[in-house]
This record gives structure tokens, sequence and C-alpha cells, in this order.
């Protein structure tokens, strides 16, 4: 079954395309600093920017510093529940378990994604990259009811090839 493309009739496809763009390039300095390139970017109902972040795990020394939990941390640190809701978290690659979890429990917004766990996945398998010892699972099956849009093809090949590059060369593989 394909997944559903971001579409015109989805979106505000400017606002979310220039969020969408920042996330690529959070990917991007996460990898050049030797982290897994992830990166998101926090937005408010109104699609005004409200915080970035990304991925830190191999330079931090800790498997929990992913950019989605680092923003659902700063959201329940400083927004109201009403605007936690009306926000949209935009990501390089969709949430993890553990980052759909605090999405969850933070009571975040929509969420826009550009690569799929699945997508990912077939980077990884194909890299022989060892499995996660977290089970991938959809969004949806962690936080059932909350709005996901995704992959967006138009941001995807760039994305993938960065997993690549970091999975090619990635320590401790």
């Amino acid at each position: 079954m394909a997944e559903p493309a971001l579409t015109d009739t989805d979106t505000d496809t400017d606002t979310d395309r220039r969020h969408l763009r920042r996330c690529v390039e959070l990917a991007r300095e996460a990898l050049d600093a030797g982290d897994a390139p992830f990166g998101s970017v926090l937005a408010g109902a109104d699609g005004r920017f409200l915080a970035e972040e990304r991925n830190r795990w191999v330079t931090g020394g800790d498997r929990t510093l992913h950019p989605e939990f680092a923003l659902a941390r700063w959201a329940a640190t400083n927004l109201a529940p009403d605007e936690r809701a009306t926000a949209t978290v935009y990501t390089s690659g969709e949430h993890c378990v553990m980052c759909a979890a605090a999405h969850g429990w933070v009571g975040l917004g929509r969420i826009v994604y550009i690569t799929s766990t699945a997508q990912l996945g077939e980077v990884a398998a194909a890299l022989d990259v060892p499995p996660s010892p977290v089970r991938p699972m959809a969004i949806q099956d962690v936080v059932p009811g909350i709005v996901v849009e995704g992959p967006v093809p138009e941001f995807a090949a760039e994305v993938l090839e960065m997993q690549r590059r970091f999975w090619r060369h990635a320590p401790g593989r």
C-alpha cells in the first residue's frame, strides 16, 4: 500500500515546505557533526516558527537525544496545553516509538514527516545495520487519532542519501 504524499489540498504548502526545508538543513548539521541525520521544527497554529532541534545521540552520548523528543520537552515547558494541541512538528524522519509517545504525552498536534519508518528501515537493511532494540511502529499505533502527513517525496531523496552516508560510517555499527 502506498503511503500518502503531502499535497496542496492537505497543507499550507509554502509554510510546510519552508519548515521541512529547515528540517533537512538541521539533518545535514547533525550529519556534519557526526550524529544521525535527523532534524525537526516546531511551529505554532499560525505556522510561526517556535523551536528547532537536531539529533545529538552520538555527540551527546545518549541514544534518546532525538530532536522530536527534545521539542516535546520544550513544548511542555514553554507552551500552554491549547498551544501544544494546535502546534505542528515537522521532521526529517517519522517519529520513533519513544518520540511518538513523548509527542502524545505532551499533547502536541499534527506531525509532518519527510521519510517514513519503512523507508529508513530499507536504508538500514540494505547497509546491514544491526536492528533497533525497539520495534518500529507507525505513529498512529502509538498515538491513535493524531493527524500525520508524510512521507514528503520532494525532500525524501536528500534525507535518505544523508541516512546512507551516516550508516556507512556510523560509530559502533
